[in-house]
């Protein structure tokens, strides 16, 4: 056995988007890999049949998604030629679609569309619904002549020296200026190449499903002209009669799905009162014949989806589905995900035991494939049957040729009585009876969990000699709304709750050199990293990560700062900025001696460069050693999914930090 190195999850592979054949017996999904030279990543279509033996389809490396035609065929968007990368670089609103047969054949182009596709879903051999960009500069595109095409790309070309806002948000992460951008719902016929425009210019389309033959749909949108809001509307579109209709049973709610089962609509949400933005779904069922709704499974209390912490994922899989009488959908409890089943009345049978993450899956059949991450192996797809069976080994090869370290579970109740649940990693080679510095990981979040699951900087780090430790505070996801709640109270009782769980760790590993500890996190926990080094002059040596320094230029400068920093904290820059400097890490920054690294995106819209830069000036003022390493071209995802090198140097930065204070 080797030790982990910096670079090994370079060589990781990583899987997304599962997805059974219409009969069952075959299912798809894409894998996703790292190409270091060329500093990206290379993604490919993959099959597997029926019996666990599985072929790469594509192979042009740019299949990132795609949908199923039939038994034998499968979709996908790609572009395949330089033409096609020409127009790209341009910037020309277009998506090519093909199909390739199963069977053998090379792809073939199926429709070439004159919209940036976000989107798709087949309705018949001819007709597609379809979301896509909606851009105003961009909205007659279609119907120039190549010479006024060109004419137009050229004048968009030369208004990239300006901008103009005239709304909020306007600025997305990951995506960038997003002002009067909308992603529209269309109808697209293949024959006549026609494209029929369903929702009007100010309408953003965020969730679709459709009903078993295709005849009706659920749109969940979110219209706004100046502001958007963080409540959206439910509606049905009939499609063959082209009738789009709002039915939201409730007004000042905010929608995130919703799904025909059998002759009723089950669709979840909330109205946010109790607990906020971060408050979790329930379940309602709508009866269409009496339009009357009504919540069932009244005491459920998980968030839906997987918030089980890793840097080793990449790309998206759909994690809820209805397959006959039952919606089956991922949750997060404690510190795991699972899958679990819900009917019509309200019973919820959890479908899966085994500690770990969950990150999607597709059900045909009773036959249950899904990704995820299982005690220290990396993604891989498993079938779930009475028990779960592993199908592919992509990453066996790093629990059989490199060291790792088994998380160590250490609990404490704080003094509220809450158990707080935390890990420790020893160092590879632990020898009992030596000093190891250590290292306090903090997630993001808030309202997200560490688990048991593999995380590749911690383990490289305890590959280092380092311990490692890691924990859910209050705030964290998994353990129903009060634990998650702590609008008006960051930076205290969560700061007790780290602080409390650091004094539990030096006491049960006596091993580990107290005045040789570091701390760390991202976004929120970047935010926590920037507060401790303010309040406590117990660690050695920080590194902050896409954080939040600043609540105050948060709220006006951020994708989500005007309503985020109002609902957790309570207060805007107008009725009491003293609690949003209060809960500011830079207001406490004339007091940090702690030496201190920035890790921050140029384009992470999320948690702006200047929440990085402020408190980075400060530290230099102030005499204290501080360094800010600033990524060109990433965004908040930078750990997750930022180009290859860029995530190396990123952990090189950090590594080396903690090298030179606590080594």
């Amino acid at each position: 056995m080797e030790k982990l190195q910096l670079d090994d999850f370079t060589k990781y592979k990583f899987l997304s988007g599962i997805q059974f054949s219409p009969n069952g017996k075959k299912c798809g999904f894409v894998l996703h890999h790292m190409d270091l030279e060329d500093n990206k990543y290379l993604s490919n279509i993959y099959i597997l049949d029926e019996n666990g033996k599985y072929f790469k389809l594509t192979s042009m490396d740019k299949e990132k998604s795609f949908i199923w035609k039939d038994d034998s065929t499968i979709i996908f968007p790609s572009n395949r030629n330089k033409k096609d990368e020409t127009r790209e670089e341009k910037g020309e609103p277009f998506t090519n679609f093909y199909e390739i047969n199963l069977n053998g054949g090379e792809a073939n182009l199926l429709m070439e569309i004159p919209l940036n596709v976000t989107g798709i879903e087949i309705l018949d051999d001819n007709t597609y619904l379809l979301t896509a960009v909606y851009d105003p500069k961009l909205s007659d595109f279609d119907n120039l002549s190549d010479a006024g095409k060109e004419k137009k790309l050229e004048e968009i070309k030369e208004s990239k020296d300006y901008e103009i806002l005239d709304e909020i948000p306007f600025w997305s992460n990951g995506v960038g200026f997003t002002n009067k951008k909308r992603n529209k719902l269309f109808i697209y016929r293949v024959k006549e190449k026609t494209i029929l425009p369903i929702t009007d210019d100010f309408t953003d389309v965020e969730f679709i499903s459709l009903n078993s033959d295709k005849s009706l749909a659920l749109i969940i949108t979110n219209s706004f002209i100046d502001k958007q809001s963080t409540k959206n509307e439910l509606n049905i579109y009939k499609i063959k009669e082209n009738v789009f209709e709002k039915i939201s049973p409730y007004d000042d709610f905010s929608y995130s799905s919703a799904h025909y089962v059998g002759d009723k609509i089950l669709f979840t949400g909330t109205n946010n009162k109790n607990f906020g933005l971060n408050e979790n779904s329930k379940f309602y069922v709508m009866d269409l014949k009496t339009e009357k709704s009504y919540m069932i499974a009244n005491d459920f209390d998980y968030s839906l989806g997987d918030s089980v912490g890793s840097d080793c994922k990449y790309g998206g899989s759909k994690g809820m589905r209805v397959y006959g009488d039952y919606l089956y959908f991922i949750t997060t409890e404690g510190y795991s995900s699972f899958i679990n089943r819900l009917d019509i009345k309200g019973n919820i049978e959890k479908l899966t035991s085994p500690n770990g993450s969950i990150n999607g899956f597709d059900i045909k059949d009773g036959k249950i494939y899904f990704i995820g991450l299982r005690g220290l192996n990396l993604q891989e797809i498993y079938a779930l049957q009475d028990d779960e069976t592993q199908l592919t080994y992509f990453n066996a090869w790093v629990n059989e040729e490199k060291k790792l370290s088994v998380p160590e579970k250490l609990t404490f109740v704080n003094d509220n009585n809450i158990e707080i649940d935390g890990w420790v990693l020893k160092p590879v080679d632990f020898k009992e009876g030596k000093l190891y510095p250590g290292i306090l990981d903090i997630h993001g979040g808030p309202k997200t969990v560490y688990g048991e699951v593999f995380f590749h900087e911690m383990q490289y780090w305890a590959n280092e000699g380092y311990f490692v430790f890691f924990l859910n505070p209050r705030g964290s996801d998994g353990r129903g709304n009060e634990f998650a709640d702590i609008r008006g109270k960051y930076g205290t009782i969560d700061y007790d709750d780290i602080m409390n769980f650091v004094d539990m760790v030096l006491i049960n590993y006596p091993e580990i050199d107290k005045d040789n500890i570091g701390v760390t996190g991202g976004s929120y926990g970047g935010f926590m990293t920037n507060w401790i080094i303010g309040h406590t002059e117990r660690f050695k040596a920080a590194a902050s990560q896409r954080s939040i320094s600043n609540w105050v230029s948060f709220f006006g400068t951020t994708d989500i700062g005007y309503f985020f920093a109002d609902d957790q904290n309570g207060a805007t820059p107008w009725n009491d900025i003293d609690k949003l400097w209060f809960h500011s890490p830079l207001k406490y920054a004339d007091r940090v001696t702690t030496p201190t690294l920035f890790i921050h995106s140029e384009e992470d819209y999320r948690c702006w460069l200047p929440e990085g830069l402020q408190m980075f000036t400060s530290l230099k003022y102030h005499g204290v050693d501080s360094r800010l390493c600033m990524f060109r071209g990433e965004n908040h995802e930078l750990s997750r999914s930022g180009k290859p090198k860029h995530r190396v140097k990123r952990l090189e930065e950090i590594t080396n930090w903690f090298d030179k204070y606590l080594k």
